[in-house]
């Protein structure tokens, strides 16, 4: 692959796997007596703000309003990246809590949050592509990724909200 056509191309594969194993490495790490027991609603907001500005990108760009379409996106990448601060935050001080529900809507849940969390690694790789490539001036690349990444970065905000809301009745 030629750097032109990928200038960043390094440092986002290095992104993609730095990210999640990094991740999943701090929830295993637990730093007591402190209470974020209220940033579960403000990052589940977070998701469904980037959820409904991505629609909003999507028509913008439709509408031929490219640099709205600019200015959302990285709004959109700016809440990913505050929810996923958030995120950690909780988990590396918050015991984590389990879901109480039972029968169909377990399974419901369990679906939705599997496909979740493997989407939202999924997704960071191409996210930074597809943003890399409308950085560099290469549309047509960027035009033809982002046909993948917005359904995908679409139901990672989407999830996120229907998890949170099934699992807000068992925070302690």
């Amino acid at each position: 692959m030629n750097e032109t056509k990928e200038p960043y191309r390094k440092l986002i594969i290095v992104l993609s796997v730095v990210l999640p194993v990094a991740v999943a490495a701090l929830f295993s790490i637990k730093i007591p007596g402190y209470d974020f027991r209220f940033l579960p609603p403000i990052y589940a907001t977070l998701n469904g703000i980037t959820a409904l500005l991505l629609i909003i990108a999507v028509i913008a760009i439709k509408a031929k309003k490219r640099k709205l379409h600019e200015s959302l996106m990285k709004i959109c990448i700016a809440c990913s990246g505050l929810f996923l601060v958030m995120y950690v935050t909780y988990h590396i001080t918050s015991d984590s809590t389990p879901y109480g529900g039972e029968g169909i809507l377990r399974i419901v849940y369990f679906f939705i949050l599997i496909t979740h969390i493997f989407l939202s690694i999924a997704v960071v790789p191409f996210v930074l592509f597809t943003f890399s490539r409308a950085l560099s001036g290469n549309f047509e690349r960027h035009k033809a990724l982002a046909k993948f990444t917005f359904p995908i970065w679409l139901y990672v905000a989407v999830t996120g909200v229907i998890v949170y809301l099934m699992i807000s009745p068992y925070y302690a």
